[in-house]
């Protein structure tokens, strides 16, 4: 960890050695501390879409998704939907797991939460790319139609997660009931975002106000990529998205401007 003698060095680099400092700490933390850890972050996303497969024999939900199949459908989703939940359930720790490491003047309290979304993003690339190696062994073909769009959307929920995680981060470490409720609302958040079943059958009045969601809209642009000919939900908005998903940042970034001292002193 950077020290006070680094006055030579410019602020980039120190901001650098710190990132590159609390990187490795996080992924040994992550990966190594648990040995169950890696069992755990591929058993999930396998067992929730072998339950839903399962459930799929009695709702007949992939009769309402035209031009891809149930299987590769819903897996791109719950994939696309834990990058973002990870992002922001890993933000509300961050800050008061590494509340020791705020004694050196380098390291800010949006530091920790920047590194963990990072570290989570990469993680959760790599098991996705794992579940395309894996469908493809079995026979299942979950290779993206159009590639370079594909990542780009992937990277643009991986960018809504950080944006949600520096948020997250302020609000549950200053009011510790905000990261309860948060947490609550994993689940409702998941059926609501179209991840287990279509939406496209749903009553319109219902459908405006889901739309008001932007993970919708970011899942349907990462399917519509990965299913050519895919018909995405009627309102889906690249622009609604983008919007929503700056504007978390620029807010999250101001919230750990303004509220830096409170942050290190909890």
């Amino acid at each position: 960890m950077p020290t006070d003698q680094d006055n030579s060095r410019t602020p980039w680099q120190v901001t650098r050695s710190v990132w590159y400092a609390m990187f490795m700490r996080e992924a040994v933390s992550r990966t190594m501390a648990d040995r169950m850890g890696w069992f755990w972050m591929i058993a999930e996303p396998l067992a929730f879409t072998m339950i839903m497969v399962a459930i799929r024999g009695f709702i007949r939900g992939d009769r309402f998704i035209v031009n891809a199949e149930f299987i590769p459908w819903m897996i791109v989703g719950i994939m696309g939907f834990f990058l973002i939940r990870e992002g922001m359930m890993r933000g509300l720790g961050a800050v008061s797991a590494n509340s020791a490491l705020f004694a050196y003047r380098q390291v800010q309290p949006v530091d920790p939460v920047l590194v963990r979304n990072f570290l989570e993003g990469m993680l959760r690339t790599f098991i996705f790319i794992l579940f395309i190696v894996g469908a493809l062994m079995l026979g299942t073909d979950l290779m993206p139609d159009h590639g370079v769009r594909a990542v780009f959307w992937w990277l643009s929920l991986w960018c809504l997660g950080m944006g949600l995680g520096l948020i997250t981060s302020v609000a549950g470490t200053l009011v510790p009931e905000v990261a309860t409720v948060i947490r609550m609302l994993n689940m409702p958040l998941l059926i609501l975002s179209g991840v287990i079943f279509p939406l496209n059958q749903l009553p319109h009045w219902l459908l405006e106000y889901l739309m008001y969601n932007p993970i919708v809209h970011g899942l349907e642009l990462l399917r519509a990529n990965f299913f050519d000919g895919y018909q995405m939900v009627p309102g889906t908005s690249a622009t609604y998205f983008w919007l929503f998903t700056l504007t978390t940042i620029v807010i999250g970034l101001l919230m750990h401007m303004r509220f830096k001292e409170k942050l290190k002193a909890k």
